[in-house]
């Protein structure tokens, strides 16, 4: 079993940073994928971010391109989601997830999180 706890939410104004983390443990085994969600009110969850477990393969989802960053430090068993130029819409809660496949990961992982609320105001 892998159980994963995220940190790092919180209320900034729009244009302000914020860096989520994702700890893992349990099943520590670093060769995991990862990937961060969010989901809005009133709408469906989407995925964010998602990194291979090696971090050699990363994707993005278009509305965060350019804006967020997903990292991960295996000797720690933490993923990491670098949020900037933050904007309204980007309001949500985030959730990580693990699964063992790379493929998985952004369509049906295995593990969540119990989510971190992210506000932006403008």
């Amino acid at each position: 079993q892998v159980q994963l706890v995220e940190s790092g939410g919180g209320l900034v104004q729009a244009g302000g940073s914020l860096r989520l983390s994702c700890a893992r443990s349990g099943r520590t085994s670093s060769t995991y994928a990862m990937g961060w969600f969010r989901q809005a009110p009133g709408k469906e969850r989407e995925c964010v971010a998602t990194i291979s477990w090696n971090s050699t393969s990363t994707y993005y989802a278009d509305s965060v391109k350019g804006r967020f960053t997903i990292s991960r430090d295996n000797a720690k068993n933490t993923v990491y989601l670098e949020m900037n130029s933050l904007k309204p819409e980007d309001t949500a809660v985030y959730y990580c997830a693990a699964d063992s496949f790379l493929w998985t990961v952004k369509t049906n992982p295995a593990y969540w999180g119990q989510g971190t609320q992210v506000t932006v105001s403008s």
